[in-house]
C-alpha cells in the first residue's frame, strides 16, 4: 500500500496536481501558458512534476481571492526560488 508523502518539497505528478487543483489537463496547461501556474520541473526522461509547496501556494492564493496579476507575481517568485541557493 502506498503512503502519501506530506513533505512540501515532494514533487507531484500531473494527475495529482489535477486532483489537488480541480483543473483538467487542458486548463492546467492553459494557466501555465498564461503564467498563472508554475511550469513543471523535469524528473528525467519525459517525466515532469511540480513541487508540492508551489501547488499549495497557488491553491491558497486562489482561495484568498488573489487577482491574476498577483498570481503571476507569485508564479515568478516561486519559479525564481527554485534556483536560489538553499538556506542552511
Amino acid at each position: 500500500m502506498a503512503t502519501e508523502v506530506l513533505d512540501d518539497s515532494a514533487l507531484c505528478r500531473r494527475k495529482a496536481v489535477e486532483a489537488t487543483t480541480g483543473f483538467p489537463r487542458s486548463t492546467l496547461y492553459d494557466r501555465i501558458a498564461k503564467r498563472l501556474f508554475t511550469r513543471p520541473v523535469s524528473l528525467g526522461g519525459r517525466a515532469k512534476g511540480w513541487p508540492r509547496r508551489e501547488v499549495k501556494a497557488l491553491n491558497e492564493a486562489r482561495i484568498a481571492g488573489k487577482s491574476d496579476g498577483e498570481i503571476r507575481e507569485l508564479v515568478e517568485r516561486l519559479e525564481a526560488a527554485r534556483t536560489a541557493a538553499p538556506s542552511e
